[in-house]
C-alpha cells in the first residue's frame, strides 16, 4: 500500500509534526510505504496564478503541480496533517487543494453534474486547533469543517473519507494527553 502524507505546519517541533512522525512509523511497521510532502520545507508556491487555471484547461502544467499530481496518482492512501486555522486550512494548505486538486485532474463537469475523478482514491484527515473542543463541538464547528474540507473538497472529487480526526488543544494539555492524542493516530492508520 503507498500513502502519500501530505503535511503543513511551519514549526518542526509541534504537535502536528508529531503526528506525521506517528503516521510515518505506523505506514513502516504496516510493512508500506510513504511519500511525505512537508509544504513549509518544500517551499510550497500555495498562489494560484491566471496560468495555472489556463493549464487546467489547456494542459502545459507548472511543474510543481505535475509533481503533486504524480504523486496523489500513485498513493492508495492520502494522509492531509494540518492545524486548523480560523476554521479553515492554513494559506499553504490551501494553496496546495486550489493548485493540485484541480478540475480535469481531480474533477470535471459533464452533462450529469460534477464527476470526481479520483474515486480510486482514500483519505484520512488529522487536524489539530487551538479551541476547546466543547465549544467547536456546542457551536457545530466540527460539523462545518466536515462539510467544508471532508465533503467539498474530497468527496466532491470522489475520494472516500476514511476519517477526519480533531485534536483540540494539545498545546494546553499535559504529555499523557497528547501522548493518547498520538496513540488515537496510531490507531487510525492501523485501521487503514
Amino acid at each position: 500500500m503507498k500513502y502519500l502524507i501530505v503535511y503543513a505546519h511551519p514549526n518542526p517541533k509541534s504537535f502536528c509534526a508529531g503526528i506525521k512522525e506517528r503516521v510515518e512509523s505506523t505506514i513502516k511497521s504496516k510493512g508500506d510505504e510513504a511519500v511525505v510532502r512537508d509544504l513549509y520545507a518544500m517551499n510550497f508556491n500555495p498562489v494560484l496564478s491566471g496560468a495555472d487555471l489556463l493549464s487546467f484547461k489547456n494542459g502545459g502544467l507548472a511543474e510543481d503541480i505535475k509533481t503533486e499530481q504524480d504523486n496523489i496518482k500513485a498513493a492508495d492512501i492520502i494522509v492531509f496533517i494540518y492545524p486548523v486555522w480560523w476554521t479553515g486550512l492554513p494559506a499553504i494548505m490551501k494553496g496546495y487543494v486550489d493548485r493540485v486538486i484541480s478540475y480535469g485532474f481531480a474533477y470535471r463537469y459533464n452533462e450529469s453534474g460534477v464527476e470526481g475523478l479520483l474515486a480510486d482514491k482514500k483519505v484520512v484527515l488529522f487536524s489539530t486547533n487551538g479551541t476547546p473542543q466543547d465549544v467547536y463541538e456546542k457551536s457545530g464547528m466540527f460539523d462545518s469543517l466536515n462539510q467544508t474540507s471532508d465533503d467539498g473538497i474530497f468527496r466532491f472529487c470522489g475520494i472516500q473519507v476514511l476519517g477526519h480526526h480533531y485534536f483540540s488543544g494539545p498545546g494546553s494539555v499535559d504529555d499523557s494527553a497528547r501522548q493518547e492524542m498520538l496513540n488515537k493516530v496510531e490507531q487510525a492508520i492501523s485501521a487503514t
